[in-house]
């Protein structure tokens, strides 16, 4: 049973936004600084959001959105430009392809949900179609950013699993909902930035356009459309849909900066773009078990 198109096509729309993640912290954003890169793409997104939805958490919800926004926010984005300063795009871009696997693992023990092979078989399929068109010969590895790539990865399918798990509270949207847990990312990550990097570097006006373009279009935007799907999509078709940053990432080195593309690098795009589609059609198996009254509702 296919996801509805429309929801896909919308929800595909926060990935392909930050695809572009890669291309502007290379190119517009100060060297060295990927925890201050973090808070300032994480915080001012997060309040702007609280203070579109003007809601703010209630009861348990305060915990919730901390915990999602820890996982979700504030290690995921410290991982990423970890990954981002340390690894040449393509490894970082394979690296991160590895959410849907992450996903389907977390659904078993978070949801008790049943993957099939299938699943487990197109996750693999796309992480193959993302190295075909991110690798490359001169490609070189690094421990710390691969494995920074990785762990940021898993980290954001916990935290779309968790999500899924606790429903969305009653009578808010995904604005509140994405707002919340980036200001809660950009609170934890203050102290870290602080102490580890300590003052930023003083901005150019082309790091002011870099930071304006990830705070308000990659992250406030991207985010309120990414967890927009969540109260929508499976989570492991959902983060499927991830797989269309890194293949982003390929067409913008391509476009804007001059990148090869290559045969075997159109093949993986063909292969990891039908990978996630037919994971579209893959609906996981829900066990009867889980106590569904303990979600809360859903807002229409």
């Amino acid at each position: 049973m296919l996801n509805r198109p429309i929801d896909l096509i919308i929800t595909a729309l926060a990935p392909v936004m930050w695809g572009t993640t890669y291309a502007v912290t290379t190119e517009f954003l100060p060297a060295d600084h990927p925890l201050t890169t973090a808070l300032i793409r994480a915080l001012p997104a997060g309040l702007l959001l609280v203070l579109i939805a003007r809601r703010l958490p209630q009861g348990s919800w305060w915990w919730k959105s901390a915990v999602i926004g820890t996982l979700n926010i504030a290690a995921f984005f410290a991982l990423l430009f970890i990954a981002a300063y340390r690894l040449p795009g393509g490894v970082a871009a394979v690296a991160s392809a590895v959410g849907p696997l992450a996903a389907a693992g977390a659904s078993i023990i978070i949801l008790r949900s049943h993957i099939r092979p299938r699943t487990w078989i197109l996750g693999i399929t796309g992480i193959f179609g993302v190295a075909l068109v991110s690798l490359t010969a001169e490609a070189r590895l690094d421990l710390l950013g691969v494995l920074a790539g990785i762990s940021g990865a898993a980290g954001m399918a916990v935290s779309t699993v968790l999500t899924k798990r606790w429903g969305q509270p009653h009578n808010t949207g995904p604005a509140a909902l994405a707002g919340w847990q980036l200001t809660w990312g950009g609170l934890v990550l203050l102290p870290f930035a602080l102490l580890i990097e300590g003052s930023p570097p003083e901005p150019t006006s082309v790091n002011l356009l870099g930071y304006l373009y990830l705070g308000l279009v990659n992250t406030a935007l991207g985010y309120w459309l990414w967890f927009r799907g969540i109260s929508r999509l499976n989570p492991v078709s959902l983060t499927f849909l991830g797989i269309g940053s890194p293949l982003t990432a390929a067409l913008v080195g391509w476009i804007a900066l001059g990148e090869t593309f290559t045969l075997p690098q159109a093949l993986g795009f063909l292969i990891a773009i039908t990978a996630t589609v037919a994971a579209q059609t893959t609906p996981q198996r829900q066990r009867p078990a889980l106590d569904t009254k303990t979600l809360e509702p859903a807002s229409a």
